[in-house]
């Protein structure tokens, strides 16, 4: 990739631990991680917040909120399924097909109770830092299933793609989804093993707002053979971020910095990129750090960067961060076998459009 600013967003990173919430039940048995319809052809699973759900399947119509729980639900085959989603997916991801008619929510923490029953859904699913408590109360009386799923936590990634091939009753489509994530994670740890660690600065679309341990960025880093420069700090706020001071940023000179933009698959406009991409350098005391000073400053799109449990993002991170062992490493391919072949994007504008890069100073 030549190292010219161009308009876009490419780092979607590599979750490498897996943790224990999100587990699919088989009905009727005590096995877990599959999924099988009863007699009565009930499914039951047992979702994000280890709550039972058993939903009447088979599901046809489904209220899926969150655009990257729609980016799971159509990877893996199932798009065609969902009737009612929040505006942010509308927005996020047009390539999917809904329109306005299909909003049931301004956000995932604002939904129209009266248009979902309308609906008439088999199912409705929610991230858990969405509106799930109130929903599964306010749609229980219609007989409507609520299942927390929440596809940004990339401590949960098995968990939650079993969880809806199971939901679905589409299990060869969840495998497909996550051999193609392991093959990712998998080239990339054997490209990065016993390179020495670079420090990175990952902000994300707010200027100072950066990733903690704990975060699935913070995974990004470090799965890339990266180290999180902000990585001896904790807490922050529930997706464990941070606002940090400037200055502190420059104290820790960082070799990368990245700044990611908000999820949206139809690219800014290159002026808007340009811009933050000249913005950064151009910060108080930034022309010192040695990410500026080098060029390594990226402007990402979340589109390309948060996408398949980020994934992606991981793999361009190591080429950024390892240029010399990570020869072998395609990002690029990679991100456009999720957009054409796991997102049905017809139009695919190519990584140029989600990922751009500064100029050294």
């Amino acid at each position: 990739m030549t190292r010219t600013t161009l308009t876009t967003a490419a780092l979607l990173a590599s979750a490498l631990t897996l943790a224990a919430c999100g587990q699919v039940e088989v009905a009727g048995s005590s096995d877990s991680g599959a999924a099988t319809t009863d007699a009565a052809g009930e499914i039951t699973v047992i979702d994000d917040q280890d709550r039972e759900v058993t939903i009447e399947g088979p599901v046809e119509r489904a209220v899926v909120a969150l655009s990257y729980n729609n980016e799971f639900v159509e990877a893996i085959g199932a798009g065609d399924r969902v009737v009612g989603v929040d505006r942010g997916t509308v927005q996020r991801a047009p390539y999917l097909g809904l329109t306005e008619e299909d909003v049931v929510g301004e956000s995932i923490g604002e939904l129209n109770y009266e248009a979902i029953v309308a609906l008439d859904p088999d199912v409705a699913i929610i991230p858990r830092n969405g509106a799930w408590q109130e929903a599964a109360e306010r749609l229980a009386e219609f007989d409507i299933p609520v299942v927390v799923v929440t596809s940004w936590d990339v401590d949960v990634f098995e968990e939650t793609i079993d969880l809806l091939g199971a939901v679905f009753d589409e299990p060869e489509g969840a495998q497909a989804v996550r051999d193609f994530h392991d093959e990712i994670v998998t080239a990339v740890a054997d490209s990065v093993a016993g390179l020495e660690p670079v420090p990175v600065y990952w902000e994300t679309d707010q200027p100072y707002i950066t990733a903690l341990p704990g975060s699935g960025f913070d995974q990004v880093i470090t799965g890339a053979g990266g180290t999180n420069v902000f990585g001896d700090i904790t807490g922050g706020d529930a997706q464990h971020e941070i606002t940090v001071d400037p200055a502190a940023v420059v104290e820790r000179d960082p070799a990368v910095v990245v700044h990611e933009q908000p999820p949206s698959a139809e690219p800014y406009a290159a002026g808007e990129v340009d811009e933050i991409v000249a913005g950064i350098p151009a910060r108080p005391g930034w022309s010192g750090i040695s990410a500026v000073e080098d060029g390594e400053v990226y402007v990402t799109n979340g589109w390309a960067t948060s996408g398949l449990a980020k994934a992606i993002a991981t793999a361009y991170l190591a080429t950024w961060l390892h240029p010399e062992g990570t020869a072998d490493l395609d990002p690029a391919g990679y991100l456009e076998r999720w957009a054409t072949e796991f997102q049905g994007v017809t139009d695919y504008p190519g990584e140029d459009a989600y990922v751009a890069v500064g100029s050294a100073q």
